[in-house]
């Protein structure tokens, strides 16, 4: 047995919710300050903008198309002049219902309920990326896992009324789920990550992989467990089952069949092609200086990317793990537009700060500290920016 299996394998006791939180405080209260501080950096140069910096977190880009959606439900769409359609039927429909419940039960609006939404689920994905890490390698590690994705550059994502921090809570405790054998919680979190994001299927591919696993293990022998059971499948029913009722729906309200989510994306000029689009972006870079030292950027950080995922292979994590942070890489990686977006469609993407996680879990806690509250700045100073430049499409 390897160090990881015994490490996983002698973390059975069960702490309850009370005492889970107080194992997960230094985590989520690390976490809290690291985005206290980006959003006091976005204020302060907003302000010395003379903009205000809330409507940059609740009133553009995507989270007007969420907020639209509560209000007014799907069927809106702009037609473009070179004839592309951007229809709202993109948008998956769990934070849109999460605004309509949170505007209807209080006196907030649309965008603040979607705003508060986001704050609520990036502290709750927080707790799920320290749960999985501490399953995994122990709660020092939980801890420099979470303050890792706080200060990741795009990391201001997390507190605005985009569907990422949403996503990302329910990825991380359904993987928490499967790493303890829950597999009916596993496959209904799955399932609602699924009526988030499009990448729901990686949480969905997971579960079946998990417990795929385990079928294995009890036919060799090697499962103390015995064979998976109706649980275990339960979990697997449930899982697909928000991604494929949301696009079934939508083929079904174009007229298209089940192919007609495809068809939506194409409209907004969105689809897989594996990664070619973004090889032709990141090789235009290079036609043009300062264009070059941008391209050199990226191909240093899809560099970083594989280098990452092949480190977690060969720390062994546990198979979903592996198989959902893949497939969320190569999604947002081979999605043919919005190159902008990448760096946020891979914030869920959090088992690949695993390895630094470590890494950085195992310097003196002075040493770790500094490291982090100078990254922790720097990050807050260049979300003020980018959100008060180009910011995510």
């Amino acid at each position: 047995m390897t160090d990881l299996e015994t490490r996983t394998a002698g973390r059975t006791g069960d702490p309850g919710p009370s005492g889970a939180l107080r194992r997960a405080a230094p985590a989520l209260l690390g976490y809290a300050a690291v985005r206290a501080l980006g959003l006091l950096a976005l204020a302060l140069w907003s302000a010395a903008r003379d903009k205000s910096a809330y409507p940059l977190l609740t009133a553009r880009w995507d989270s007007l198309w969420y907020t639209r959606v509560a209000e007014l439900g799907y069927g809106y769409e702009v037609r473009l002049p070179n004839g592309d359609v951007h229809s709202n039927l993109a948008f998956f429909p769990l934070l849109p219902w999460l605004e309509r419940l949170g505007a209807a039960v209080s006196p907030l609006s649309y965008a603040d309920a979607g705003f508060v939404v986001s704050l609520l689920a990036s502290l709750a994905a927080a707790w799920g990326i320290f749960a999985v890490a501490d399953h995994v390698y122990g709660a020092r590690a939980g801890v420099c896992a979470v303050l890792l994705w706080a200060v990741l550059p795009v990391g201001i994502v997390q507190s605005m009324a985009y569907s990422e921090s949403l996503f990302t809570a329910l990825a991380a405790w359904s993987l928490y789920a499967v790493l303890t054998g829950r597999w009916v919680t596993a496959g209904t979190l799955a399932a609602l990550a699924g009526l988030t994001r499009p990448v729901g299927l990686a949480v969905t591919a997971a579960v079946w992989v998990a417990v795929l696993t385990a079928f294995v293990r009890s036919r060799s022998g090697g499962d103390p467990d015995g064979a998976p059971g109706a649980r275990h499948l339960l979990g697997m029913l449930l899982a697909p089952l928000g991604a494929a009722g949301y696009v079934l729906w939508v083929g079904h309200r174009t007229g298209k069949g089940p192919l007609g989510y495809l068809d939506v994306q194409a409209g907004w000029r969105n689809g897989f092609d594996g990664g070619a689009a973004f090889a032709r972006f990141v090789a235009g870079k290079f036609t043009s200086f300062p264009g070059a030292l941008a391209g050199v950027g990226l191909v240093i950080g899809v560099a970083l990317l594989v280098w990452l995922y092949v480190v977690c292979v060969r720390q062994r994590q546990p198979p979903p793990l592996l198989v959902y942070a893949g497939l969320v890489t190569v999604l947002a990686l081979c999605a043919s537009s919005y190159f902008g977006s990448k760096p946020r469609l891979l914030l869920p993407a959090f088992p690949l700060l695993f390895p630094l996680a470590l890494g950085l879990a195992r310097l003196r806690t002075a040493r770790a500290t500094l490291l982090v509250c100078a990254v922790a700045a720097a990050s807050a100073v260049y979300g003020a920016f980018w959100l008060n430049g180009s910011g995510p499409p």
